[in-house]
């Protein structure tokens, strides 16, 4: 067994992790870098360790190249070892007789039912090209594998994952688990290469070989094996000039293998050409194909790809053509209906699209596989020139709604247009109306008021003189939604009455649940009350069946209105409860909204460094313009209110999306242009930009929003007018900073409380001063420290105390006290018991503190200082 070079740290991480497992605490280990590196090897090698030493089981799975992976491909590689809990649950889930969830609990099932037994390990390779569901497996795995004994190993390709990658957002809700172990793989060092070109006996300069190849091992092994002077400028011609040199019969062979794809068995390849088979063994023996138990593959996919993109176009889709052929002449596995869709498409055929696409679409929204089975619909649509109309609305209609759960408006607005108008040509005016309803609800998702709008009330038009249909309920409930968002109770009050009269005359409750939630809802947003009526309805429609995606959506928009209202413990309550729900229905769409305003919520209690993490996850998924305008308000704020650069460009962003009338949307980035205006010292564009949102306002406008643009104005000196406003800001606009500051208090909104402090005497403004300072609110301090002068205070400006620029963390001396107090694990009551303040005023410093550290939690902070003694 050859040594690995440079590769021994991880090999014995990967040990320690194994003999975490073997204690029944499981590990997830996430083995990434650049393509070529040498992932596979390690993983291959480890397993070969383990498996020779009877240490574990060893299973290995992996995931496939393909537009539309195979569902849950590295599972049903690996379902058989793992016994009749995985193939039952997996043959029911082909039937449609469980969702992924079943499957996965039958996976746990076998993998955590070996007490006293080795423990297992997992590979999955390449888990960048994996399906949806094998995703969610994996998150599913890692918040249980700490109870059992399992090692899952999975690979990827970290140079492949961009912000919008699936992966991605995987990666970033296993980032907190203490049980993921992450290992990177390096290039090689220039001493490896020499020592790799030495052995090969290679006469290429191994210095000119390491800047060339960057010390990337497939580059390395690549060019050594091609046994050609001088090193070839990419892989692919590396790959080629090997190839060539083959006899005829085993290029003929490569090439059919670079076709079939990573599943190519020996007797799919003799199905294919009978000829061509018999250049496997010299393809072997060249090292251009290499053994994988039965199958047959190149030593990596850039192998592949670089063969398979170098035959004509011709050629090509006649293999691809010969291929299909071979895999449908015996019985059809649905796990293959993906791949027998793929190479339909190459080699041209678009019976054959029409056949397995559609079907291959359907098998992987059953496992929850929904941007292949997107993709696998789009693939039906482009290719159903002879369905008939029936056929092809019916696959608009899927992909738009497989487009929609997965986070592509664009697409599902395309396909849903398209499928309006189609029922409008067949006729079929009840599913045409369906259409124009979701078409309304996509447009509001992507924040076109006026277009969700149009296509709203063109859904009630069509319905016109059809009777009292479910159809015209859903539309008028759609309708009730978008006027509740634009704070409109008397519409939303109308159109909520005309649902709940059809649901009861058609026997449908649930009709009369969601209207009560819409119409709640608004009561909140424009009067302040009614949250329990809100929440009874909201339970009532999560209890029924079907109506998961509307649910979710109430739920996300009762999250953004408590959030907007700094109503933090119910924020949490509606946060906790939205995202489970998201969750267990599968339904990221309104998780990540939930999400959103969640953060905006860290925001408001002076948690400023969660606030910006969280938001910086939410827009790390790329997610739609609506999701985005939350974070983007919160990331900007709290770069402004720490006087860092940046803001600007996240507002303008932020601002694109809303339309200015529309002051659900837009009310929030206008208060937060206002604020960052006025904390640069900019009074006159603060002023004008409170007065752009202002001007949006109504007489149902909600209070809070209406109340942060008149504080704004005010503060910059403007003439705010008289309109109503939430309890705070009016008792800060009535000059009642005392009990502004007290009412923001109870809400445990310290910056707020802050600046209904700057309206008030000399000790309300220390006050202010002080807890600008322990937020780390610059900005803010100095504009507090503006008002004391102007008050005939004479004092160093914040940051100027010696006490504070002799201690290396730049913390008070009341700072540091409260930092020696967490080192003794004490809470805010008993630090504020043993200082003689408040619990809350212990909590400002010990946020205070945090910040200035640069940790995230009090456990991080209760640690010994440097230079401590200077403090």
């Amino acid at each position: 067994m050859t040594d690995l070079l440079e590769r021994g740290v991880v090999l014995q991480d990967l040990a320690d992790c194994l003999e975490q497992a073997e204690l029944g605490h499981g590990r997830l280990v996430l083995l990434r870098g650049e393509a070529g590196i040498g992932k596979t090897a390690v993983a291959r090698r480890f397993a070969e360790e383990i498996g020779g030493a009877g240490r574990a089981r060893v299973l290995l799975g992996a995931c496939d190249p393909l537009s539309a992976p195979r569902p849950l491909g590295p599972l049903t590689d690996v379902a058989r070892q793992l016994g009749p809990p995985v193939t039952q649950a997996l043959e029911a889930g082909l039937r449609r007789r469980t969702d992924p969830g079943g499957i996965f609990s039958g996976v746990l099932t076998s993998l955590g039912g070996r007490a006293g037994r080795q423990p297992t390990l997992l590979v999955i390779e390449d888990l960048h090209w994996a399906d949806q569901a094998t995703l969610d497996l994996v998150r599913f795995l890692a918040r249980r594998i700490d109870r059992i004994p399992l090692l899952l190993l999975v690979t990827y390709r970290d140079d492949e994952i961009g912000p919008a990658h699936p992966l991605a957002a995987v990666l970033g809700d296993l980032a907190a688990l203490p049980a993921v172990h992450r290992c990177t793989l390096e290039p090689l060092s220039r001493r490896a290469v020499s020592d790799l070109t030495a052995a090969a006996g290679h006469p290429v300069d191994a210095h000119e070989l390491f800047s060339n190849t960057h010390g990337n091992p497939f580059y390395v092994t690549e060019v050594l094996a091609a046994r050609t002077p001088g090193v070839p400028t990419t892989v692919r011609e590396a790959v080629l000039g090997r190839v060539a040199r083959l006899p005829d019969r085993a290029r003929e062979a490569a090439e059919t293998v670079a076709v079939i794809g990573p599943r190519a068995t020996e007797p799919l390849i003799a199905a294919v050409s009978p000829e061509t088979a018999t250049g496997l063994e010299d393809c072997l023996a060249s090292g251009v194909l290499r053994p994988d138990g039965p199958v047959l593959c190149f030593r990596n996919e850039l192998a592949r790809r670089a063969v398979w993109e170098s035959l004509p176009v011709y050629r090509r889709a006649r293999l691809h053509g010969l291929v299909l052929a071979a895999l449908r002449s015996g019985p059809v596995d649905p796990v293959d209906l993906a791949q027998l869709a793929f190479h339909a498409e190459q080699a041209g055929d678009e019976a054959a699209v029409a056949e397995y696409a559609p079907r291959a679409a359907s098998y992987a929204s059953a496992l929850g596989s929904h941007r292949e089975a997107a993709e696998l619909y789009g693939r039906a649509v482009r290719h159903a020139s002879a369905a008939s109309l029936a056929q092809r609305v019916e696959l608009l209609e899927s992909q738009a709604y497989e487009s929609y759960v997965t986070g592509n408006p664009a697409e599902a607005i395309d396909a849903w247009n398209e499928a309006v108008r189609l029922r409008h040509e067949q006729g079929d005016r009840r599913r045409e109306a369906e259409d124009l309803r979701r078409l309304s609800h996509m447009h509001w998702l992507v924040v076109h008021e006026t277009e969700a709008w149009r296509a709203g009330l063109d859904a009630v038009r069509v319905l016109e003189g059809e009777g009292a249909t479910r159809e015209l309920a859903w539309a008028y409930s759609n309708l009730a939604q978008l006027a509740c968002l634009g704070y409109d109770p008397a519409t939303t009050a109308d159109y909520a009455g005309k649902v709940a009269a059809l649901g009861l005359g058609l026997g449908e409750p649930v009709l009369k649940t969601h209207s009560r939630a819409y119409e709640a809802l608004v009561n909140v947003a424009c009067r302040g009350q009614g949250w329990e009526s809100f929440e009874d309805a909201w339970h009532a429609a999560m209890a029924e069946d079907g109506m998961a995606d509307d649910s979710s959506r109430i739920g996300a928009v009762a999250c953004w209105t408590a959030a907007l209202h700094h109503d933090l413990p119910r924020l949490d309550r509606l946060t906790v409860r939205t995202c489970a729900y998201c969750r267990e229905h599968e339904l990221p769409t309104f998780l990540v909204l939930a999400l959103g305003a969640a953060g905006l919520g860290m925001l408001h209690r002076g948690q400023w460094a969660r606030a910006a993490q969280k938001a910086g996850d939410v827009l790390d998924r790329n997610p739609q313009p609506l999701h985005r305008l939350l974070p983007l308000v919160t990331s900007a704020l709290v770069r402004a209110r720490r006087g860092e650069p940046g803001v600007w460009p996240l507002l303008d962003e932020a601002l694109s999306y809303g339309e200015e009338a529309d002051l659900f949307l837009a009310g929030p980035v206008w208060a937060a242009r206002a604020e960052a205006a006025w904390l640069e010292g900019n009074d006159s564009l603060a002023v004008a930009e409170a007065e752009h949102g202002l001007k949006a306002v109504t007489i149902d406008s909600d209070p809070w929003l209406v109340g942060g643009l008149l504080r704004w104005s005010r503060l910059a000196g403007g003439e705010p007018p008289q309109t109503r406003a939430a309890e705070p800001y009016a008792l800060e606009l009535a000059g009642q900073w005392h009990e502004a500051v007290r009412v923001w208090e109870e809400l445990d909104c310290p910056y707020d409380a802050a600046l209904a402090g700057l309206g008030g005497d000399v000790p309300a403004l220390r006050q202010a001063l002080e807890t600008f300072r322990s937020l780390g609110a610059r900005p803010a301090a100095d504009r507090a420290w503006e008002r004391l002068r102007a008050a005939g205070v004479r004092r160093a400006p914040y940051g100027k105390h010696a006490s504070t620029c002799a201690n290396p963390y730049g913390l008070t001396k009341r700072e540091r006290e409260v930092q020696h107090l967490l080192c003794e694990g004490l809470t805010n009551r008993e630090i504020g018991a043993r200082l003689y303040i408040t619990p809350k005023t212990a909590a400002h410093h010990v946020a205070a503190v945090l910040t200035k550290l640069g940790v995230h939690t009090r456990k991080e902070a209760a640690v010994p200082l440097d230079q401590d003694g200077a403090s």
